[in-house]
């Protein structure tokens, strides 16, 4: 795992970092995976996928009340008790899934706090990728065909749901340029640019 190449994208709601990250892994030739780690969490873990997006990049402590009280889902069950119990249950599927991901191979992973879950253990590259206001607002509202209102809301709402997952998982600060190696504005470069000056970079980053 130590000689694999990891590329984790930390995005703001609407910024592109997906489709930044989903072009870098088929330019590069790498697996790329966002969803899919819920996906192979679920597999390894026995705990259902429908727990797992329900509580994604969300702060668990704030967000299980219904799971607190005990609920069984198809081939995996989860008993009454506290919600430190439940949280660190979700917090050691997905980091081991990250873990079990990245030891397979090059790959491109975006969020859910991988890279801090793999620092010093592979060819780290950390990317954060973020816009304007206008540019994301304008995304937003064309995906989900909604208003300019509703589109800034949602990503008032989301983009604080994943700073305080990672800020609570990390101890960090969710988008401060000093914890990655690249920060780039979608807004200002684009999606093929950012892609881009990904690339340039991976190209002269000392090894």
């Amino acid at each position: 795992m130590q000689n694999n190449k990891v590329i984790t994208i930390g995005r703001q709601f609407g910024s592109g970092g997906f489709d930044v990250g989903k072009q870098l892994a088929e330019e590069l030739g790498y697996e790329f995976y966002d969803k899919e780690i819920l996906t192979h969490a679920a597999e390894q873990s026995g705990i259902h996928i429908d727990i797992l997006k329900r509580n994604d990049e969300k702060r668990t402590s704030s967000l299980l009340y219904t799971l607190a009280t005990g609920a069984s889902y198809y081939g995996s069950h989860i008993s009454s008790g506290t919600e430190h119990t439940i949280g660190t249950q979700l917090y050691i599927a997905q980091v081991n899934a990250i873990k079990s991901l990245a030891a397979k191979g090059n790959c491109v992973m975006v969020g859910r706090c991988a890279d801090f879950f793999l620092d010093g253990l592979c060819d780290l590259t950390s990317v954060f990728i973020s816009a304007s206001d206008e540019f994301r607002i304008d995304r937003v509202k064309k995906q989900y065909s909604i208003t300019d209102k509703n589109a800034a809301d949602m990503m008032k709402k989301i983009d604080r749901s994943r700073a305080s997952f990672y800020n609570s998982t990390t101890g960090k600060k969710w988008g401060d340029a000093k914890i990655y190696d690249l920060c780039l504005s979608t807004s200002e470069v684009g999606i093929d640019g950012a892609v881009k000056l990904i690339k340039t970079f991976l190209e002269y980053k000392l090894s």
